[in-house]
């Protein structure tokens, strides 16, 4: 493990609960896994895993304040529920005070929560580890999609969607009209494929 991101763990644990932390080192390294299953950088795959979540622990109130105070913008869905805006709040607390200059990895925390259309590769690794990692319990299909994840990468984030989808709207919950953009996108692309 490099230096980095041995610093960056000590910082970011002082920030998250026990829960949330455990959880973010199963994303570290489902990350790292993916990243080496794809061909792509497992030190930027790990770094992305460890601050996705560098935000999820701000009271809601004081993540709209401080969406507020950096200028950035809050849809109507983020302001129903505030717990969305820990994504972007995320991406930009780890450039300002982790000093993470890369986009790839700036734009992976952006989109870890929502998804969007045209994801790069490690915007889906994190995606997709940030529901698949060991220590979730609670998802459905989680066995198939463990496995299809190192398969075929865009058919198992496509399921993560539809299944994400599916369990907002059976629950009433908020749902970000960005995870259903991404949805629609995969959906097309997967039938440009079968064609």
């Amino acid at each position: 493990m490099s230096n980095a991101i041995h610093k960056i763990r000590k910082k970011v644990k002082k920030y998250l609960d026990q829960d949330r932390y455990e959880h973010t080192l199963g994303v570290m390294y489902t990350s790292a896994s993916l990243a080496m299953c794809y061909g792509e950088d497992v030190n930027d795959a790990m770094i992305a895993g460890l601050l996705h979540d560098c935000a999820k622990c701000i009271p809601p109130k004081k993540k709209i304040r401080l969406c507020k105070k950096y200028h950035i913008h809050i849809t109507e869905s983020e302001y129903a529920n505030p717990s969305l805006l820990h994504a972007k709040l995320g991406a930009y607390i780890a450039a300002e005070k982790y000093h993470i200059k890369d986009q790839m990895i700036l734009s992976a925390i952006h989109c870890h929560t929502t998804g969007k259309p045209h994801m790069t590769m490690p915007d889906k690794i994190l995606f997709i580890s940030d529901y698949i990692e060991p220590g979730r319990k609670d998802a459905p299909h989680l066995p198939e999609l463990r496995k299809l994840a190192f398969q075929d990468i865009d058919e198992c984030l496509y399921l993560i969607l539809k299944d994400t989808l599916s369990y907002l709207q059976t629950r009433n919950l908020t749902l970000d009209p960005m995870t259903e953009k991404t949805y629609r996108y995969y959906q097309q692309e997967l039938k440009k494929e079968e064609q």
